[in-house]
């Protein structure tokens, strides 16, 4: 059979920071161009001529078998990088298919750590060390810190970085003293770089494009704590994250709930820890996009089936309690709807229904500052209105509980509900206090100094140790992300915890202000969010996810305002 086009290689550039890009181009006949459309869903349907698509092994492996059915010509360096690629894939997949199914890996050849790691523990620390690049999203509790650490009794691996949460690097440092006591370790303290002998260096991700060009091709393992923080591309983080990473021989993020709103955010964080896996963005889009939303985000059509994508390729590693046999009784989560106080939400009334309508209204320039401004003061305003009731709420409780966690968002509702439980020492877990502070006020709650302790829905990812003081958390504040709750949940539902009483969720919701809107997005995301985690798991039924959440919001406000209820 004669030849039905040409295959070449190309490299070019162009990546989110800087790295080249590697492609293979195909001319071929009409005919054909067809069939590979059909073949490679990520390649653009409307495309004439060329047909481009991102080089990966998994690719590679695809093309391999076009050229086994339809005869292509190319030159022998991209045959042979061709052949090099699919066996690439074929390598890590039957590796990664016999570390799953518990057949040792390397980590039986290196050091045995201080702390013994759990079976479950060493499959993900022999994963790391094959696949190199995976994100690792054990549930919360599982002791993904261990896991992570593993891969760090190789020498070969160092030095290694961790970027984690503000609050966190510390905790990182004891976690790695417990496990590997002889490796050295060093918190990074300003955001300059300055000179550092150490194994591991910890810092937080705010000081991260500080040292990024530093230590890009210095650091052999780099360990992305709560890598949800790289949802967001383009900011300096994320490039820093991706300089990083791209020269770095192995590359783990780590988070039960990497993804916090829409499925797109799997490729934002995957592209950041294997560049290229999943095409580009626009290939992605192409794939597996439903829709793509106002403000840019992606819908994702079926979510379960780019997790089971994931984990099919090795870029994905995700036990629950269950499958690792350590399970723990099912969260209770109960929704109780509670009072407000109207006078907090008239006192904002006009000015959010002016908001509202500039929102709706305005320039789109003027927009992102307006949604923020209208959300800010309708969400603290509902906060206000619930305070009292949300206070009297965890009093009740306390007849009971030895300890409740309190979640909440703004600063003015921490200072009210300090006000309202005075006599239970409420200390304050938030963005405001420095990480000294914070920590010592964990201590604090832990040892029995305080029954009530006040954490920000933002500012408890990562921190261990509150399980075996409290069972039981109120959400006084709702977050707009439905993984934000599970991470807050997952503070209280740990190892170390009863293995027979159940962690309880309060979530107090009110019927005016800002509640109804945050409750109907929380279920648009959370249908995109835990199919990807869990694809066996019965599909979500999801709302139309077009309208973004501060057009709800607003839409929904002024609604009740023209009827005359100032929500």
């Amino acid at each position: 059979m004669s030849s039905l086009g040409t295959l070449r290689h190309r490299r070019a550039y162009g990546g989110n920071w800087g790295q080249t890009v590697e492609e293979w181009q195909l001319d071929v006949q009409p005919h054909l161009r067809m069939k590979l459309k059909r073949l490679f869903p990520r390649v653009s349907q409307g495309r004439r001529g060329t047909l481009t698509i991102t080089d990966t092994p998994e690719v590679a492996r695809d093309l391999e078998w076009v050229l086994q059915r339809w005869p292509l010509e190319l030159d022998d360096p991209a045959r042979e990088r061709l052949t090099n690629r699919a066996q690439e894939h074929r390598d890590h997949e039957q590796g990664m298919a016999a570390i799953l199914r518990g057949q040792q890996g390397r980590l039986h050849l290196l050091r045995e750590p201080a702390r013994p790691a759990r079976d479950y523990q060493r499959v993900a620390g022999d994963a790391i060390l094959h696949g190199r690049r995976l994100l690792l999203a054990d549930e919360v509790g599982l002791g993904k810190t261990q896991s992570a650490i593993l891969p760090m009794l190789d020498p070969d691996l160092l030095p290694a970085v961790v970027v984690t949460l503000t609050h966190l690097p510390e905790q990182w440092c004891e976690e790695i003293a417990a496990v590997a006591p002889w490796l050295s370790t060093h918190v990074a303290k300003r955001t300059t770089p300055y000179g550092v002998d150490c194994d591991v260096l910890v810092m937080g991700y705010s000081k991260l494009d500080g040292w990024a060009d530093v230590l890009a091709g210095q650091v052999r393992y780099v360990v992305f704590d709560e890598v949800q923080e790289l949802r967001r591309p383009n900011t300096k983080k994320y490039v820093a994250a991706g300089l990083l990473a791209d020269r770095a021989s192995h590359v783990v993020g780590l988070s039960a709930t990497p993804v916090y709103n829409y499925g797109d955010e799997a490729h934002t964080i995957l592209d950041v820890l294997s560049p290229g896996s999943l095409g580009s963005r626009t290939e992605f889009t192409t794939e597996w996009g439903a829709h793509q939303r106002t403000n840019g985000q992606v819908v994702i059509a079926d979510p379960n089936a780019l997790g089971t994508y994931l984990r099919e390729q090795g870029l994905l590693l995700r036990r629950t309690r269950t499958d690792v046999g350590r399970e723990l009784p099912d969260i209770v989560r109960v929704t109780q709807h509670v009072d407000v106080d109207m006078r907090a939400l008239d006192d904002v009334a006009v000015e959010v229904a002016d908001l509202a309508r500039s929102f709706l209204d305005g320039d789109a320039r003027d927009r992102w500052q307006t949604a923020g401004e209208m959300d800010w003061k309708l969400r603290q305003a509902t906060g206000l209105a619930k305070a009292a009731h949300v206070a009297a709420f965890v009093r009740l409780l306390l007849e009971s509980e030895q300890a409740v966690v309190l979640f909440g968002w703004h600063r003015a509702v921490y200072e009210r509900w300090q006000q309202l439980l005075d006599e239970f020492n409420p200390l304050l877990y938030t963005g405001s206090e420095s990480p000294q502070q914070k920590m010592e006020h964990a201590r604090r709650f832990r040892a029995g100094e305080s029954r009530v302790l006040i954490v920000s829905l933002r500012s408890g990812a990562g921190l261990n140790g509150l399980q075996d003081r409290a069972r039981v958390c109120v959400f006084g504040e709702l977050d707009w992300s439905p993984a934000m709750h599970e991470q807050c949940e997952g503070r209280l539902r740990r190892d170390g915890a009863s293995l027979t009483e159940p962690v309880v969720s309060y979530f107090l919701v009110a019927d005016e202000g800002s509640d109804p809107a945050v409750a109907e997005v929380l279920g648009v995301k959370r249908g995109q969010a835990e199919p990807i985690m869990d694809p066996d798991a019965t599909p979500l039924a999801t709302a139309d996810g077009s309208a973004d959440r501060m057009r709800l919001l607003a839409e929904q406000y002024l609604d009740k305002h023209a009827q005359g209820r100032a929500l």
